[in-house]
C-alpha cells in the first residue's frame, strides 16, 4: 500500500455505514447454517429497507406478474441473493450526497451507474448466468464507479482536476486520477467494498474493472457494460474514453464492442429500466 492509498484509507472510514440491518443481512447470506426466515425477520425489523426493497420489487423493472406484498413472498419469487443484492444497492445509492465542491453531478453518476448494473446483470444472462447469481453482476455494476463518491466528498478540487485533466487529454480518468491522488477510483472504491463489508468477489470486480481478459467473468461483463453505457450514452460517470474490446474480450463474449452493443437491441429499453429502478 502506498502513502495515498494510506492515506486515503482515512476518508474511506468517514464514509456513511450501511444501517445494521444492511450488515446483518449480509452476515447472514454468507453463512451457511442461516435460514431465509432469519434474512426475512432482519429486513422486516428495519420499515424503512422493507418499503424499498418491496417498491422495487413492484416496479417495472421486475415485472413480477402479481403484486408482492412482504419480504417472505418477495424471496419465493427472485431468491435470497436478490434479496440481499437489493438490500445493498438500496444502501449505497443512499450514501451519494448531490452537494460536492467538485461539481460532480450525481444524478448523471447515479444514471451511468445503473445502465452498468442493468448491462451487466443482461450479458450475465446471456453467458449462462443463473439468476440466483446474476444478481451479484447488478451490484458489481452499480458499485463499480462508487470509488468517485469518496473522491468528491472529500478530495473534491484533486478529484475536480482529475476530471478535466481526463477530458482536455481525452485520456481515462483512472489514469488522471493516478498521475494527480496517486490512486483510483477502482483502487478507492475495492477500499470502500471492504468497509461495506462485501464479498470478496464484488470488491474484487470493483477493483479490476478497467482489467480486461483476466479470465473472470464478473469482472469481464462489468468492464464491457460500462463501454456500452458510455457508448448508450446513458448518464456520466466523468470518464470520456471508451475503451475497445481486446481479442481476448471478443472471444470471451463472440463479438466485438460494436456488435455487442448492437445485439442489446433498443437504447430506450436499456434507459427505462434504469429511470424505473430511480424511481421505485
Amino acid at each position: 500500500m502506498n502513502d495515498a492509498e494510506e492515506k486515503f484509507i482515512v476518508y474511506v472510514e468517514r464514509m456513511p455505514a450501511f444501517p445494521k440491518s444492511v450488515h446483518k443481512v449480509i452476515q447472514l447470506a454468507a453463512d451457511v447454517d442461516s435460514s431465509a426466515k432469519d434474512i426475512v425477520a432482519v429486513i422486516e425489523s428495519d420499515p424503512i429497507m422493507t418499503v424499498k426493497i418491496l417498491k422495487v420489487i413492484n416496479s417495472a423493472f421486475y415485472a413480477l406478474p402479481q403484486k408482492i406484498t412482504s419480504i417472505q413472498r418477495a424471496l419465493v419469487h427472485i431468491g435470497i441473493n436478490t434479496i440481499k443484492n437489493l438490500a445493498l444497492s438500496v444502501a449505497a445509492i443512499g450514501v451519494l450526497n448531490p452537494h460536492n465542491e467538485a461539481g460532480f453531478d450525481t444524478d448523471l453518476f447515479l444514471q451511468h451507474s445503473l445502465a452498468v448494473a442493468v448491462l451487466s446483470k443482461k450479458l450475465a444472462e446471456r453467458m449462462g448466468v443463473p439468476l440466483m447469481h446474476s444478481s451479484d453482476y447488478f451490484v458489481a455494476g452499480l458499485l463499480h464507479d462508487f470509488g468517485k463518491i469518496v473522491f468528491a466528498e472529500f478530495m473534491p478540487h484533486e478529484f475536480k482536476l482529475a476530471l478535466e485533466q481526463s477530458k482536455v487529454q481525452q485520456i481515462d480518468l483512472h489514469l488522471a486520477e493516478l498521475e494527480i491522488m496517486g490512486i483510483n477510483h477502482a483502487q478507492a472504491g475495492r477500499m470502500l467494498a471492504l468497509k461495506w463489508e462485501l464479498a470478496e468477489n464484488l470488491a474484487n470486480a470493483i477493483d479490476l474493472h478497467h482489467s480486461v481478459g483476466r479470465g473472470e467473468l464478473l469482472v469481464d461483463c462489468v468492464f464491457a457494460a460500462n463501454q456500452i453505457a458510455k457508448k448508450m450514452q446513458i448518464g456520466d460517470a466523468g470518464n470520456p474514453i471508451i475503451d475497445s474490446f481486446s481479442e481476448e474480450l471478443a472471444n470471451v463474449f463472440g463479438m466485438s464492442l460494436d456488435e455487442l452493443t448492437a445485439s442489446l437491441g433498443d437504447v430506450s429499453l436499456i434507459k427505462s429500466e434504469v429511470q424505473q429502478f430511480m424511481q421505485a
